[in-house]
């Protein structure tokens, strides 16, 4: 296709950008509220179907523009109820989608990026490098597919998708502008209408990029800790090496400072490794480095995948650092492991990604190094 016939996706489109682009084609710009209620609302993507718009309209809408989501792979069911989306993008990639049920509450996990820029060592996402950015069409088009599997779209009374996490494969701060536009479509009431409370950011610490939130937005706050010390957080979030401890919980405080609900707190994620962040001195430095921070802990039991090098650790000692939060005052969960049979629970995600770096590369001869070096040893998933 040329550049002169490419058509416009009006999927990735917020309300805004849309109205310009009705105007751009000679049209009023409330055509925009229509159009939008048709492909959010009610899941349509051909526009013959839109009634109350002009047939004129709706083939002059055909010649040069598109409502076009990504292309579905596959779609696994999980025994307990989650289901995983693997979906094509432009780039050739492939990305995951999860689907996590839980009483009336239904959470959308949704990616941001081919493959993550990034390189925690525990997360199986990093290991398969980075492709490129989703567009906005391409992350708010994982809603899109989702609500119109479940028929659960605003427009329905049986509505599934209650929350949408920007957890899935990718550091969504990295891919900031496209993720702003694809929140402020799940927020918006001609979109999908939901809280700000119930739509989440998750970043490892992208400090500049939190900084450039405040006033563009107020979603909710996740924060991807997973250690309580700056020489621990730079072995296994590499990110910290730039943006230490100090500089991200300031980030943290001016951000959450300008919401103005101020009973909001900031949510710490922290997946826990046997033997490596999980000792009561860990949790003793939690204590001491969140002592000011409103927030509430996420405590993650680790999802082994071959050749990560770490370990699940017991259940008492989940429990005995659980407890030793508990006990100071701070609102700390364990975070049930769910769909981990579709390798859809966290820090499993991984895609199809075309590496454009030599991460993914470099770990597969890692493993085949160790391979040939002593047995493999298979680790059991986290039940």
């Amino acid at each position: 296709m040329t550049a002169e016939t490419v058509k416009t996706n009006l999927l990735g489109l917020t309300q805004s950008k849309l109205e310009e682009f009705f105007i751009s084609i000679g049209e009023k710009k409330f055509r925009a509220q229509q159009v939008m209620k048709w492909i959010h609302h009610f899941g349509v993507d051909n526009f013959d179907e839109m009634s109350n718009v002009s047939k004129a309209l709706r083939e002059r809408l055909k010649a040069c523009a598109e409502i076009r989501g990504p292309e579905v792979v596959s779609c696994d069911f999980s025994a307990d109820g989650t289901r995983k989306w693997v979906v094509r993008v432009s780039s050739g990639s492939c990305v995951e989608t999860v689907y996590i049920p839980d009483g009336k509450r239904g959470t959308l996990c949704v990616s941001s990026q081919a493959g993550c820029a990034l390189d925690c060592s525990f997360c199986s996402t990093g290991k398969q490098g980075f492709n490129s950015d989703l567009t906005v069409a391409e992350i708010i088009g994982q809603v899109w597919l989702a609500a119109k599997s479940f028929n659960s779209v605003p427009a329905k009374s049986d509505r599934a998708i209650t929350n949408v996490v920007m957890m899935g494969m990718g550091e969504p701060l990295l891919n900031f502008n496209n993720v702003m536009d694809s929140m402020n479509l799940m927020m918006d009431d001609l979109g999908y209408g939901l809280s700000k409370r119930r739509v989440t950011l998750s970043t490892s610490g992208v400090v500049p990029a939190m900084r450039r939130m405040i006033g563009l937005t107020d979603v909710s706050l996740a924060v991807s800790l997973h250690a309580p010390n700056d020489a621990l957080r730079n072995e296994l979030v590499p990110i910290n090496k730039k943006y230490p401890l100090k500089e991200l919980l300031a980030a943290i405080h001016d951000y959450m400072s300008t919401l103005s609900d101020k009973s909001r707190v900031v949510t710490i994620e922290y997946t826990l490794l046997k033997g490596i962040n999980d000792q009561p001195e860990h949790a003793e430095q939690m204590i001491a480095l969140l002592r000011d921070v409103p927030c509430k802990i996420n405590l993650i039991p680790f999802n082994p995948f071959p050749g990560s090098g770490y370990e699940r650790p017991s259940n008492n000692a989940i429990r005995r650092f659980q407890v030793m939060l508990l006990e100071k005052g701070f609102n700390t969960t364990v975070r049930k492991t769910r769909g981990d049979d579709i390798d859809a629970a966290c820090g499993q995600l991984v895609g199809q990604v075309q590496d454009r770096t030599r991460r993914s590369a470099r770990y597969r001869d890692q493993q085949q190094q160790n391979s040939e070096a002593e047995p493999v040893k298979v680790m059991g998933m986290a039940s």
